[in-house]
């Protein structure tokens, strides 16, 4: 089997949601084993070790994952990955997944998990799309399972990009536009690697909430340190957003600290944190949790799909 491969995996996103929501909790009470990821530095990019043990749900396992931004020039994927899962009472390997889609997926999840309990609307709302990659993709998919969307704009460096991505979705009411337009809506979602701020605070208006997902290793950022100066910023996981989620660069260089934190996802799905007005900027700073990985590996094995590519040891 070649694991790199991107199966098409067919999964009911409102079911992937509600998992990721479930693992976020179970994370911020306590209930999980995860120590952060582990990064390794390779030519051209790198690769993240993340191992987590959820017993509610008897899972336990690991991820080994890349990210090598120039792969698509060489016919490969940004993005690989395979999960291993392990029997909790023995540490028998019994299945390994093609995490490569599962991973775009969870992201995607918990995106909308995050637009769920911060966006201050749930219907009508008018999303901005920075980044039309795959994960972008995942992003809308997610956030259309459980928000109701009324409007669309996407951009991307290349203007091309955007506007192909405006057209596979037309089922939308979607639009490329420039960068600063596309900030101007209730929910934002930046999925870019870039390693300099992108979105300018003077573009977000009052109440908007922000899903920062692209920032996932050390020096990349995507938004303007006085955006998260302004805003009630939550994280996944306060021991990677240091290091690796978008606060990390304003973190490094002085401009922000740690103890700005509003709390974690988690802390606000259990209602110990959360949106306290309509006028309140929020941000979600997402680094990726190895609990995410196994709840969607779950999912897929309910599933029974046999596009999810499992082989079982």
């Amino acid at each position: 089997m070649q694991y790199y491969a991107r199966p098409e995996v067919s999964l009911d996103l409102s079911r992937v949601n509600e998992a990721i929501e479930a693992a976020f909790a179970a994370f911020a009470r306590g209930e999980t084993e995860m120590p952060p990821k582990v990064y390794v530095t390779l030519p051209g990019g790198d690769f993240r070790t993340m191992p987590a043990y959820i017993p509610a749900l008897g899972l336990a396992g690991v991820k080994i994952v890349n990210v090598h931004p120039g792969n698509p020039g060489r016919g490969l994927e940004t993005v690989m990955a395979l999960i291993v899962l392990l029997d909790p009472p023995t540490g028998t390997p019994y299945a390994i997944l093609n995490g490569t889609t599962l991973t775009d997926l969870r992201t995607g999840a918990a995106g909308a998990v995050a637009a769920r309990h911060l966006c201050r609307r749930q219907d009508g709302v008018e999303i901005g799309l920075v980044g039309a990659g795959r994960q972008a993709e995942t992003q809308l998919e997610a956030t259309a399972a459980w928000l109701g969307i009324e409007r669309v704009r996407v951009w991307s460096r290349r203007e091309a990009t955007a506007e192909a991505f405006a057209r596979r979705f037309s089922r939308f009411e979607i639009a490329a536009t420039s960068l600063e337009l596309t900030a101007d809506c209730d929910l934002l979602v930046t999925t870019t690697p870039s390693r300099e701020p992108l979105v300018q605070d003077a573009w977000i208006a009052d109440g908007t909430h922000i899903n920062a997902i692209g920032a996932d290793a050390a020096g990349k950022q995507e938004l303007d340190p006085a955006i998260l100066l302004r805003a009630s910023v939550y994280v996944d996981d306060p021991r990677q957003a240091v290091h690796s989620g978008e606060i990390n660069v304003p973190i490094a260089s002085g401009l922000y600290s740690v103890d700005r934190v509003a709390g974690t996802i988690g802390d606000v799905i259990l209602g110990r944190a959360g949106r306290r007005s309509d006028d309140e900027v929020t941000v979600f700073d997402s680094t990726g949790l190895a609990v995410q990985d196994l709840a969607i590996a779950g999912v897929a094995i309910a599933a029974g799909s046999p596009a999810v590519e499992l082989e079982f040891l």
